[in-house]
C-alpha cells in the first residue's frame, strides 16, 4: 500500500521515507492539500498532510471519495481538519499530539531577542558596509517581566529561558503549572498580565474561544514598549488591529512566526508574486516587525519526533489500535 503526504519540505523528505522504510511505500509531494490537488489522492487509503492543508468539506468529501479512510497530520494543531465532517465520512484522523516543546520556545526566544536587539536591521546595515549604531539600542532582559499565555510544555520551556535571563515571569492559563510556578512565576489575569509585562509570548492553541485572543483592546492595555511574540498560531492576533497600532508607533518590536491567512502563503515561494494580502504587505513595511514562515518546529529533533509518531499513527491504524494522537477514530 502507498501512502501519499502532501506539503513535504525538502529537508522533511529523506526523514519521512527513512522513517517508512521497510513498513509503507510512501509519496512525497511538495504541493499542498487543497481543492485543486485532492483528487491526486484518489486510490490511496492513507493521506499525510501538513498544518496548512486545506481539510474543510469540499477536500474531505473528494478524499473519501477517491477512497482515502485514514488523513495522518503531521502537526500538533488540527484547527484546518473539519473532524465532524470526517467522522460523518467515516474517516480516522490523527495528529502528533506532542513533539520537542524546545524547538518552538528557543526559537519564540529567538524573536524575541532579534527584535530588541535590531539584529536584522544590524545585518542588514553591515552587508552595505554600514557599521553605524544609530537605532540599534536594546535593552537588558534581566530585571524585566515576561508574560507567558499558555503554560503547557511550550510554554514552560520559555519560562525557563526567561528565568535564566532573571526576569519576572507572569502566566495566564485555564490551569496552573506547578514547574512554572516554581520558576517563581505568578498567576494573572490577562488584562494584568497585558498591562505589566515587557515581553509577551502566545504558546495557546487556536480555538474558536482563543481566536483573536490579542485584539484591539488586548493590544491597547499592553505597554506602549512591549514585545509581542506569537510562534503559536495566526489566528491568536488579529492582525489588522495590530497593523493599526504599529502604525501609532507603539511597541518595541513584535515578531511573529505565524499568520492568521497564511494558508496559500507559507511554505511556498511568492518572491515573483504580487502580494495580494494588504495587511500582510503592510506588517512586513514595519522596521520594527519581524515575520517568519512557520518554522519555530522545524529542527531536526522535532521533525524526527513528528515523523516517528506519524508512523506509529499509520501503524496503529492499521493494526486498528487508538492512541492518544486519534482525533477520530476508525469506524
Amino acid at each position: 500500500m502507498e501512502i501519499l503526504a502532501f506539503g513535504v519540505q525538502a529537508d522533511e523528505k529523506p526523514l519521512i521515507e527513512r522513517a517508512f522504510r521497510g513498513r509503507h511505500d510512501i509519496r512525497c509531494l511538495d504541493v499542498f492539500l487543497t481543492e485543486d490537488t485532492a483528487p491526486i489522492a484518489a486510490g490511496h487509503e492513507i493521506v499525510s498532510t501538513s498544518v496548512n492543508a486545506d481539510l474543510g468539506a469540499p477536500v474531505l468529501a473528494t478524499l473519501a471519495s477517491g477512497g482515502t479512510r485514514m488523513i495522518a497530520q503531521r502537526s500538533t494543531g488540527f484547527n484546518n481538519i473539519d473532524l465532524d465532517v470526517a467522522e460523518r465520512l467515516g474517516m480516522t484522523v490523527a495528529r502528533v499530539s506532542y513533539y520537542s516543546p524546545y524547538a518552538v520556545a528557543e526559537f519564540a526566544w529567538a524573536l524575541a531577542m532579534a527584535v530588541n536587539r535590531r539584529v536584522v536591521r544590524a545585518s542588514t546595515r553591515t552587508r552595505d558596509f554600514d557599521f553605524r549604531l544609530d537605532g540599534l539600542m536594546g535593552r537588558d532582559m534581566h530585571g524585566r517581566t515576561a508574560g507567558v499565555l499558555g503554560t503547557g510544555k511550550i510554554g514552560e520551556v520559555f519560562a525557563r529561558i526567561a528565568h535564566g535571563f532573571g526576569m519576572r515571569l507572569l502566566g495566564w492559563d485555564i490551569a496552573e503549572n506547578p514547574e512554572c510556578m516554581q520558576l517563581g512565576m505568578t498567576y494573572v489575569p490577562k488584562e494584568q498580565l497585558l498591562a505589566e509585562s515587557d515581553l509577551i509570548t502566545l504558546h495557546v492553541p487556536l480555538m474558536p474561544e482563543t481566536r483573536h485572543l490579542i485584539d484591539a483592546p488586548a493590544l491597547k492595555a499592553m505597554k506602549d514598549d512591549a514585545i509581542l511574540i506569537n510562534s503559536s498560531r495566526g489566528g491568536l492576533i488579529d492582525t489588522a488591529a495590530l497593523v493599526h497600532e504599529l502604525r501609532a508607533g507603539r511597541f518595541t518590536g513584535v515578531g511573529l512566526d505565524v499568520y492568521e491567512a497564511e494558508a496559500g502563503l507559507f511554505f511556498l515561494d511568492k518572491s515573483l508574486q504580487a502580494i495580494e494580502d494588504d495587511t500582510l504587505a503592510r506588517l512586513v513595511t514595519f522596521p520594527n516587525v519581524l515575520v517568519t514562515s512557520h518554522q519555530a518546529y522545524y529542527t531536526e529533533d522535532a521533525v524526527g519526533e513528528i515523523v516517528d509518531a506519524t508512523v506509529k499513527n499509520v501503524l496503529d491504524y492499521r493494526a486498528g489500535r487508538r492512541s492518544e494522537n486519534v482525533l477520530v477514530p476508525r469506524s
